[in-house]
């Protein structure tokens, strides 16, 4: 059995305890939860056929928009990951999406800067990922691309805002929730309507070249 599974398995067992031992204290059981999360999706990633030119392909558009992430680090929730790990997975499929999602907010956060929040935007990124693959036919149409990088950018920030809401609110009650919230409002808006405009830009022209590039790489010469 993979190391990674082994660490999904105690992770998971490890936050069924906390959150038994500390039912009001909720941060350490979602964390060890998340961790065990991402221990299991990085297990699935390692699997499978073809996985050393799927893992070139992640590492190289992972750094795409890593890159994309850093550059526009100054417009304050606008960054071009979503609309790269979403066509990703609509084009090579969802563990090529997946593993964008993973890889992209790690490497960018070397520049931005490490922490807890990094573990939360892969596992949301990743989940991203896994979305586009499955609404892969019907991102074609340009509108409808927009409409799901839309609602993906309020679900991401939602996932975000939960977790700092759990991370660094003492008492979790409905009043902090709500002022967490509404904290975070105006960046959720920003992320929302940056992926919006992303899409309109440029998405059924990325899906069309990573097709292309997908078609390429599945591609096998046989010698006669």
């Amino acid at each position: 059995m993979p190391r990674a599974a082994v660490a999904a398995a105690a992770l998971t067992a490890a936050a069924i305890a906390a959150g038994a031992a500390r039912p009001h204290a909720i941060a350490l059981p979602i964390l060890l939860a998340a961790l065990a999360a991402l221990a299991a999706a990085l297990t699935w990633l390692e699997s499978g056929a073809d996985r050393a030119k799927e893992l070139a392909v992640v590492a190289t558009l992972g750094a795409v928009a890593a890159v994309g992430h850093v550059v526009l680090h100054p417009v304050p929730g606008v960054q071009p990951v979503t609309l790269i790990t979403v066509a990703t997975g609509a084009a090579l499929g969802v563990r090529a999406g997946v593993g964008v999602g993973v890889v992209a907010p790690f490497i960018s956060n070397f520049a931005l800067g490490q922490g807890p929040w990094t573990l939360w935007q892969m596992l949301a990124w990743g989940a991203c990922g896994a979305v586009g693959a499955a609404c892969g036919p019907l991102l074609r149409r340009r509108v409808v691309f927009a409409l799901l990088l839309g609602v993906l950018g309020l679900a991401f920030s939602a996932v975000m805002d939960v977790w700092s809401w759990a991370a660094y609110y003492e008492q979790h009650t409905w009043a902090t929730f709500v002022a967490n919230e509404a904290r975070g409002f105006p960046f959720d808006v920003a992320h929302a309507a940056g992926n919006v405009v992303f899409a309109l830009v440029a998405g059924p022209e990325l899906l069309r070249l990573l097709d292309r590039f997908g078609r390429r790489l599945r591609a096998e010469v046989v010698w006669a």
